[in-house]
């Protein structure tokens, strides 16, 4: 078989020292501990600062280390497992949810997302914010919006925004007939808001999850959650279910 033009680029610098550091993290340090300055570790490694830099951006991409406001750079510990759905479609907010509402809004939402609620460019909808923490620490921040379409009997209620009236417009969401639901995964960066609430740097790797939640054969609500892609691990099983996994014994991997 012959050769190709991959087969012959080789391995970039920071690829090694990326592996090199690996092996460090796992016979040198513990979790938690924090690294030493990029000045220290490109002088021992004999690398410029921006190899380094690149080969510590990989690293914490791969979960193997996070960046602590006011700490620096500490070795991460393994990732959990956290579930982004039950084995049965429900909506957000029923019985056993993770999510806690911290507050609800009415404002126009983000381009893409109006296209997928098929709503106008101008058209205003409600948005609810709700956080999730596990073992004490935050793992996801959501945006859930709703039309107004699908939550008609709000007029009742007082509380203009807060947490009463984002339960208030879940309550009245579950009203619906849930009919379906389906999600996509992708890689992303921490905008200015979402780091702050996730105690993360902007720009740190995160996974976001967007969902639609289908009833009365539209687009009913649409979530985007984003989580700490140094904490979490989405694993899938035969049933489509997720566990958590959780051990803060094991040395980070």
């Amino acid at each position: 078989m012959g050769t190709t033009q991959l087969d012959t680029v080789p391995e970039p610098k920071y690829w090694h020292l990326k592996t090199v550091l690996s092996e460090a993290l796992d016979s040198e340090f513990s979790v938690g501990e924090i690294l030493p300055n990029e000045r220290d570790l490109a002088a021992r490694f004999g690398v410029a600062r921006a190899t380094l830099r690149q080969a510590l951006e990989q690293l914490e991409l791969e979960g193997r280390l996070q960046r602590r406001r006011g700490v620096g750079t500490t070795v991460a510990p393994p990732r959990m497992g956290v579930a982004v759905a039950s084995e049965r479609h429900t909506w957000p907010g029923a019985a056993g949810d993770a999510w806690q509402p911290a507050d609800c809004v009415t404002a126009a939402p983000p381009s893409t997302v109006a296209q997928v609620l098929e709503t106008g460019p101008e058209d205003q909808v409600h948005i609810v914010r709700r956080s999730r923490v596990t073992h004490g620490q935050p793992v996801a921040a959501e945006l859930l919006y709703i039309p107004a379409s699908s939550v008609p009997d709000l007029s009742g209620i007082d509380a203009p925004s807060g947490t009463a009236r984002a339960r208030a417009v879940l309550r009245e969401l579950a009203r619906l007939d849930l009919e379906g639901e389906d999600r996509a995964v992708e890689l992303g960066s921490a905008r200015a808001d979402d780091a702050k609430e996730l105690d993360r740097l902007p720009g740190a790797p995160v996974l976001v999850v967007t969902t639609r939640y289908f009833a009365e054969g539209r687009t009913a609500a649409v979530s985007v959650a984003t989580y700490r892609a140094d904490t979490c691990r989405l694993t899938f099983g035969d049933s489509g279910g997720v566990e958590i996994h959780h051990d803060p014994e094991r040395r980070a991997s």
